[in-house]
């Protein structure tokens, strides 16, 4: 009988570091880098100590940004045994945004690695904090991030006025065991332990708080549809700091003690090489991850014949897409759908539904929640067949915004039932489709993208009289980012000015794939602009121009 758990996260690892002590819990196989559940536990707990020296607490948030490095999960799992809060930083993340982070989301300590191949995150901590050059490590003074004590380095290497994984470690001897064992007890699972931005129709991210009940119990379900047990490994090469990585796959792990076969960052062949090499038994990824992964060269050398099951979501999955996935990769396929306010699961289709279920939709309700699909004029529930707006009300509902109650309010009604913007049918199986959004969100490869934030940004770029952002169709990707610009009269610009004036600004994904110069936007008799049209606009004026989207 399934029932939901009120474990946190560190109950649960250390369950199972005295359930199974020996077993692999991690591992890169790349690298030939393992834990079992016990070395981890170890780990964690001497990291936890290391974040008690440098005055990190119940409460106190601490940002991580980085790719699937092998320390992800221990940064993770520290800060959430003495009741801290890890705030995950989207690895593309540029300047502009991640300074809004550190502020908004009140970061005490900030940990780091290197950065990503277009953009060195130590050049950006410098950039925003000019002070820790010169600063003593923890004793950060920031005149703009004044919340701001910590920067620790995820890594060997020492930088100026940065603490570094071993220096953290060493520093952690000096707290006994019986400090830690205090601040473990206070911990609740109803405290938030992880804190998520989502990019806001109202340009500015939100800071969505997620308890350890969220998500461990979003975590655990989703492994029960998918009939995981201790046997399984699963190959995670989706990234950390969004709730497929974190939730989906390293709690479905965490609550089922089985093993995490890590990719630090994707690339098809380590995907396709772990698989083989650990004889992983599922794996995850959105559309564009799966497409790589059959589409490499190398495919046919490498045998799949291990795995059983897996999700992929992130984005409308085709439909031959799936087939092609359970024929040439021996798995049955599920999708989840839902988002980061929901833990992130709402509906998952099941392993044993019909390949029909799981091919066209997204599958029932989660055990111990209430998915229905509301009427967005009426507020009342949509017969069978009908479209409407896809609400949630259950376990797995997000504690609000951070310091947000306008904005959590919005999206939560007076019955609790939480407005997801995305608009679906419930078919006569109990079985949902998602049919369009209400938000005009733009989802590119797995990624949400609000035209509202790009709109507000390219703003600022001389010249501009009037931006619309809107997707364009993408057989790779899903959708492109489209920008729609009325210039100042007397002013001429090209798509390059534009795509200059974004990179190093803002995420690589963010940046527009096709620039259009308009005179005029499609308007309704209220003046309210047609943005669905954009779309329909932009593909007419690439072909008009032969050029076909990919």
């Amino acid at each position: 009988m399934l029932a939901l758990q009120n474990k946190t996260l560190g109950q649960w690892l250390e369950h199972w570091a005295a359930v199974s002590p020996d077993k692999e819990y991690i591992v890169y196989s790349d690298r030939d880098l393992r834990f079992t559940w016990k070395e981890f536990n170890e780990r964690v707990d001497r990291m936890a100590k290391g974040m008690l020296s440098i005055g990190v607490e119940h409460g106190t948030h601490v940002g991580i940004w980085a790719t699937n490095v092998p320390d992800w999960l221990t940064f993770l799992y520290a800060a959430a045994k003495i009741g801290a809060v890890a705030v995950t930083v989207n690895t593309n993340y540029k300047q502009s945004e991640l300074e809004f982070l550190v502020g908004n989301a009140d970061i005490h300590t900030l940990c780091i690695t290197d950065g990503v191949f277009d953009g060195s995150y130590i050049d950006m901590v410098y950039t925003m904090l000019p002070e820790l050059r010169e600063s003593q490590r923890g004793y950060l003074k920031s005149e703009r991030f004044p919340k701001l004590k910590n920067v620790v380095y995820i890594g060997q290497e020492k930088f100026r006025g940065m603490y570094n994984t071993p220096e953290l470690l060493l520093l952690g001897e000096n707290i006994s065991d019986e400090i830690l064992d205090e601040a473990k007890a206070k911990v609740d699972c109803q405290d938030v332990v992880n804190m998520q931005y989502t990019s806001g129709t109202t340009g500015f991210p939100k800071g969505v708080m997620l308890t350890h009940y969220n998500i461990a119990n979003n975590g655990f379900l989703t492994g029960e549809h998918m009939k995981f047990t201790s046997d399984d490994k699963l190959c995670c090469c989706v990234p950390l700091f969004h709730c497929f990585g974190v939730v989906l796959a390293s709690m479905n792990v965490l609550t089922h003690g089985c093993t995490q076969v890590m990719v630090e960052k994707f690339d098809p062949l380590v995907v396709l090489a772990s698989i083989h090499k650990e004889r992983c038994t599922a794996v995850y990824g959105v559309p564009t991850m799966f497409i790589a992964e059959l589409n490499h060269p190398m495919f046919n050398m490498f045998d799949l014949t291990s795995l059983r099951t897996g999700i992929m979501a992130g984005s409308l999955c085709p439909i031959e897409l799936m087939k092609q996935v359970e024929e040439k990769m021996f798995m049955r396929v599920t999708s989840v759908y839902g988002l980061t306010e929901t833990s992130p699961g709402m509906t998952h289709s099941r392993i044993d539904d019909p390949a029909e279920v799981r091919y066209t939709t997204v599958g029932h309700d989660y055990e111990f929640t209430e998915v229905q699909v509301i009427d967005p004029e009426t507020g009342e529930e949509c017969p069978v067949g009908v479209q409407g707006e896809m609400c949630n009300r259950g376990y797995n509902t997000m504690k609000g915004y951070y310091n947000n109650p306008e904005a959590t309010a919005e999206v939560i009604d007076k019955n609790g039932f939480l407005h997801s913007g995305d608009l679906g049918v419930k078919d006569e199986n109990g079985n949902y489709r998602i049919t369009g959004r209400i938000k005009d969100m733009i989802i590119r490869g797995g990624e949400n993208i609000y035209p509202r934030e790009l709109e507000e940004f390219l703003y600022h770029l001389e010249g501009v009289k009037d931006v619309q952002v809107a997707a364009i169709p993408s057989k790779k990707y899903g959708e492109e980012v489209g920008a729609f610009i009325i210039l100042h009269e007397g002013v001429t610009m090209t798509d390059d000015v534009v795509k200059d004036f974004c990179r190093g600004k803002i995420a690589r994904h963010k940046i527009p794939k096709y620039v259009f110069f308009v005179d005029t936007f499609p308007m309704t008799g209220s003046g309210k602009i047609q943005k669905f049209k954009l779309k329909d606009l932009g593909v007419k004026l690439l072909a008009e121009k032969g050029i076909i989207p990919v």
